[in-house]
């Protein structure tokens, strides 16, 4: 019996799916280096980490959930979020509309009288996924907010718009309701020009254990095993976002960015407001800590502002200040 010609070539057929099942398995985890702990020669500055941190509990702690189901709440976030901005002495507008008859806003802010022909976007969202959202996004917005602040007065070629984006989660993520597709829908019917978007999307997690960072199968051989490190994450068009950011952030911050080009339908690749941007053919990256394949409380009422490194953060967010002027002073 099980010397038959079958029976061999079910075991045959059966070995070859375990072995790929293992290799496939072994290739979502990172694998270079095999453990090193990374050191970081730059300073740091007080200032930012407080003023992230204060944002962060602010939104996560203070308010928690912010969601269309909790509009109190969400409209609670976005006040802040519109006092901040006004405080640093931007101009401040807010984009309402009403996704199932729910009346929700973006919050855009720049400097001047109206949104400039020509500018960069930078982005987050402030709205959950029924969680507090410390990681998911409220580092987004502090990010958001602290860039804000640290780019005010500064002279650029190209101007930035600052917006924090409602509706990115379910049910909401990739649709026609999603505060950045509206947001692009406008800028597109007003024929404005996006030289970059650029979406900050999670920054607060960073882990130096053993395998801490996994990856969509076949990739890990390629990136880092440890989570200590933030991603920037681009589609093919959006190829030379990426380089300009990375070169910039890598000046502005002694701290780890990796970066991907993918195609846009890959899993991962398109979780987040960068999606709305590429379907209204602007050119767009994410900026992230990688979310979910590295943090285990993506959307769970756990993710909470004791897990995040604030300190990682600054360092994340001096790189993106020269990222971002970098990007603007760009011919």
């Amino acid at each position: 019996m099980l010397n038959s010609p079958f029976v061999k070539h079910a075991i045959r057929l059966s070995t070859k799916v375990v072995i790929c099942w293992i290799v496939v398995n072994l290739s979502t985890y990172g694998w270079q280096p095999l453990f090193v702990k990374q050191e970081y020669k730059a300073s740091y500055d007080v200032n930012i980490i407080n003023n992230l941190h204060s944002t962060v509990k602010i939104l996560s702690q203070d308010i928690g959930v912010r969601n269309v189901m909790l509009p109190g709440h969400l409209n609670h976030a976005a006040t802040y979020i519109v006092k901040s901005l006004q405080s640093l002495g931007y101009t401040v507008v807010e984009q309402e509309y009403r996704p199932y008859g729910r009346r929700v806003k973006n919050i855009i802010a720049f400097t001047g009288d109206n949104i400039p022909p020509e500018s960069i976007i930078v982005g987050a969202h402030y709205d959950t996924c029924m969680t507090p959202g410390a990681d998911d996004n409220a580092s987004g917005v502090a990010g958001l907010l602290e860039l804000a602040r640290q780019l005010k007065g500064v002279t650029l070629k190209t101007p930035i718009v600052f917006v924090a984006f409602v509706n990115e989660e379910p049910p909401f993520f990739t649709t026609n309701a999603m505060g950045s597709y509206v947001f692009a829908k406008y800028l597109k019917k007003y024929k404005k020009t996006v030289k970059a978007a650029v979406i900050l999307e999670m920054l607060g997690y960073y882990n130096e254990d053993f395998s801490s960072q996994r990856y969509l199968p076949l990739l890990g051989p390629f990136f880092p095993n440890q989570a200590n490190f933030v991603a920037v994450v681009g589609n093919f068009p959006s190829a030379n976002v990426v380089i300009n950011l990375v070169e910039g952030m890598s000046k502005g911050a002694d701290f780890p960015v990796r970066s991907i080009v993918a195609p846009s339908f890959l899993p991962g690749v398109y979780f987040s407001d960068q999606w709305s941007f590429w379907k209204t053919g602007y050119p767009a990256v994410m900026v992230t800590d990688t979310a979910f394949l590295r943090y285990k409380h993506y959307h769970k009422r756990t993710d909470t502002i004791e897990k995040l490194n604030f300190i990682k953060m600054c360092y994340v967010i001096q790189g993106l200040r020269e990222g971002v002027e970098t990007l603007s002073n760009e011919k």
